[in-house]
């Protein structure tokens, strides 16, 4: 066994099927089949259960997979440790919510951007449990999610906070005359929004427990909706303030155990702290105590 038989298991299983692996491997099908027999054999343990759309992992494989995983993880930050001579360079993912992405990153990344010309970095934004899943399973250097985030691979920074506010169309002149309404829609994310369970906790506060769950794709959806009326959402104070009086929306205090939200940013406590992400982080961790000041 060595690391490209693992490397090969890995994308299989991934994929879950060899034709795909090969494709993203750039190597014959018969390799990766001749691979994973060899691998099969020397294990004495069928790892895939071949089937008409591609394969699965047996239990074998799906106890195999884990370890593979961890050994690849460990071979990646080693040879980035030892490429990291102290310059940032190289590619940088990361993650990052929508409403901080919009927020607080856009200083962040231009800072960035002037003083390290050759780091290759590039941000994706998605919901706090999408994007914990994607460091953890390493698909993102790191994230900016909501915290507080309690996982045994992961160390967890505070770097943001946020006040958060209940937005309305304009015409809601306070929470109660939303219990007017005959049908009240939160507005949220995709599954795994952080601000969802939040919201629900302050309608109920006001009688309104009966509520429909409408998912957007995008902040400007989510706005563009609430000001046409359709339904409320729960948004970081900074972010709508400066645009209330562009947009036919209003802004409601709520409690502060609901209001104050943390911004942290989470990575795998096994990954190699490179000089490009140590480099954003110190900027990162400076924008944020200015706001907090």
């Amino acid at each position: 066994m060595n690391d490209w038989d693992l490397r090969i298991f890995e994308m299989v299983a991934r994929e879950g099927g060899i034709g795909r692996a090969a494709v993203e491997l750039n190597t014959a099908q018969s390799n990766v089949t001749t691979r994973m027999r060899h691998l099969e054999k020397e294990l004495d343990e069928v790892l895939f259960e071949r089937h008409s759309r591609g394969v699965k992992l047996t239990p074998a494989g799906q106890r195999l997979l884990p370890y593979a995983t961890q050994v690849l993880n460990l071979i990646e930050q080693g040879r980035r440790a030892a490429k990291d001579n102290g310059v940032p360079d190289g590619k940088l993912l990361l993650g990052s919510l929508e409403t901080t992405a919009a927020l607080r990153l856009p200083s962040v990344l231009a800072t960035y951007a002037r003083n390290y010309p050759d780091v290759d970095l590039r941000l994706n934004t998605g919901t706090t449990a999408s994007l914990t899943d994607d460091v953890i399973q390493l698909r993102l250097d790191g994230a900016f999610v909501t915290g507080p985030v309690n996982h045994r691979d992961l160390v967890s920074e505070l770097i943001f906070t946020e006040q958060l506010v209940l937005v309305s169309a304009g015409n809601v002149a306070n929470l109660d005359r939303l219990t007017a309404l005959r049908e009240l829609k939160l507005l949220v994310f995709q599954a795994g929004c952080s601000y969802r369970a939040r919201l629900e906790r302050i309608l109920a506060r006001s009688g309104i427990v009966e509520l429909k769950i409408q998912e957007l794709g995008s902040l400007d959806a989510i706005l563009a909706c609430v000001e046409r009326g359709v339904g409320v959402t729960l948004l970081p104070k900074a972010l709508v303030e400066p645009i209330a009086n562009q947009r036919a929306i209003a802004l409601h205090r709520v409690d502060r155990a609901e209001a104050d939200a943390e911004t942290v940013f989470i990575r795998r406590k096994d990954s190699h702290l490179s000089s490009a992400l140590g480099s954003l982080l110190g900027i990162a961790r400076s924008e944020g105590a200015d706001a907090r000041s």
